[in-house]
């Protein structure tokens, strides 16, 4: 499929006690924009795009209404403080060093297997890739 959206993903995770907080950069490398609508991990039931902001001098953190859309030849980076993915209610608690595995679903192309290397809290995000 020629325009099909094709992504370079730059990922890791930081741990917390019911919940982890997902980087990565999203490159897309097709030729027509494409929405990341949906994400499922293996340690957790729900997984949501989150953006904080500070508003009135509060750091609000709120989840991301209609998918994240990446424009061709752009990137977008989930990192702290931004835009990042918060894995909810976890089956387990997470061990730094772990690999967690998922998937991404976009809008256009589909879903797109990835993991990420667990850190600890506080931890520099260790960085993989995985292209699709």
């Amino acid at each position: 499929m020629p325009n099909t959206p094709r992504f370079l993903i730059t990922l890791s995770a930081l741990f917390f006690l019911s919940v982890a907080a997902g980087y990565l950069k999203l490159t897309n490398t097709g030729t027509t924009p494409d929405r990341l609508i949906g994400m499922s991990v293996a340690v957790s039931d729900r997984v949501e795009v989150h953006e904080m902001a500070t508003v009135e001098g509060v750091m609000k953190m709120r989840p991301v209404k209609d998918g994240l859309e990446i424009e061709p030849g752009q990137s977008v980076e989930l990192k702290p403080g931004g835009l990042h993915l918060m894995m909810l209610d976890l089956k387990r608690q997470l061990q730094q060093g772990q690999r967690v595995k998922g998937t991404l679903v976009f809008e256009k192309a589909g879903k797109v297997d990835i993991e990420f290397a667990v850190e600890g809290i506080g931890g520099a995000p260790a960085h993989g890739s995985h292209g699709h």
